[in-house]
């Protein structure tokens, strides 16, 4: 498991200004639920000064995008628009005593979810759509652009820098030589040579690493971790069974048939799948619907 600062952990379990802001005059969204990670920036900016008065995000992903995102709202409470879109990536980083080199990206997502909303707000064109043939990485949708901005900002220098920062490349590896040609040229640019370092290979979970007993046992330490955030909108998960790999929980409260709950039950079923080290599939039941659940081929 990754070492997460104190910082870290204090802004996913409690982050600040996490919900929707309903007299937003400027929203910026970046990434897609399909890639694995998903932010809405919401700002209400005074007109007369471009200052930012309100600063709240919804975010779909890990704790780290969590926690990276309250803590982008915390720093540009207050700033001038000018000043904020000079925030870095490295600053949201900073700002939470670091981040583990392989969710850096969720600083990056930050840092384009605000120039998004900054955008939006001065009626400006943003957006993350490919022109044709700009596509880079099609596991995360990553462009050409973005992955040569973050190498530039970041001083980035290997492949595993860009898959760390921007998640490109971390899929199916079918994208690494274009990768390595934008490495080449931005390298170039500072009378560097690009040699390729052959990216570290993830240790694979072993087959039957796992009972039973500890499968079910960090199951429920990871609902036990998203419950405060359910709680706070008076909603709750509960854990109806495991079989084999699919996993049965029970959406209570506010959380129960709620618009966002496919939305919530897709992030916390990739936080299962990081912290299982295997795929797994979450299930939402009703009263009464387990039986007929399980039946199903």
């Amino acid at each position: 498991m990754w070492d997460y600062s104190d910082k870290v952990k204090e802004h996913f379990f409690q982050p600040r200004n996490a919900g929707p802001l309903a007299d937003a005059n400027a929203v910026g969204d970046v990434g897609s639920i399909s890639c694995g990670d998903a932010l809405r920036l919401m700002l209400k900016v005074d007109p007369e000064t471009e200052t930012i008065q309100q600063a709240q995000f919804q975010t779909f992903g890990c704790g780290s995008a969590i926690a990276s995102s309250s803590a982008l709202t915390e720093i540009i409470k207050g700033m001038k628009l000018d000043d904020a879109l000079k925030v870095s990536n490295q600053d949201i980083a900073d700002y939470l005593d670091g981040l583990p080199p392989e969710k850096m990206h969720c600083s990056v997502m930050g840092r384009e979810a605000l120039q998004a909303a900054i955008a939006n707000y001065r009626g400006e064109e943003w957006s993350d759509d490919h022109e044709e043939g700009a596509l880079i990485c099609k596991c995360f949708a990553i462009d050409a652009v973005l992955i040569e901005d973050t190498v530039r900002a970041n001083n980035l220098s290997t492949m595993e820098d860009v898959i760390n920062y921007t998640k490109a490349g971390g899929g199916c590896a079918s994208c690494h030589e274009g990768i390595e040609e934008i490495l080449a040229k931005v390298l170039a640019e500072r009378g560097e040579s690009f040699k390729p370092v052959p990216v570290k290979a993830k240790e694979a979970p072993k087959p039957g690493k796992l009972t039973n007993l500890e499968r079910i046992r960090r199951i429920e330490a990871v609902l036990e971790s998203v419950r405060p955030q359910l709680q706070r909108d008076h909603g709750d998960i509960e854990l109806v069974d495991v079989d084999g790999k699919t996993v049965y929980v029970s959406m209570t409260g506010a959380c129960a048939g709620c618009q966002m709950e496919a939305l919530t039950l897709q992030g916390i079923q990739a936080k299962l799948m990081e912290e299982l080290g295997e795929l797994v599939k979450l299930v939402p039941t009703r009263a009464g619907s387990l039986a007929r659940a399980t039946s199903q081929p």
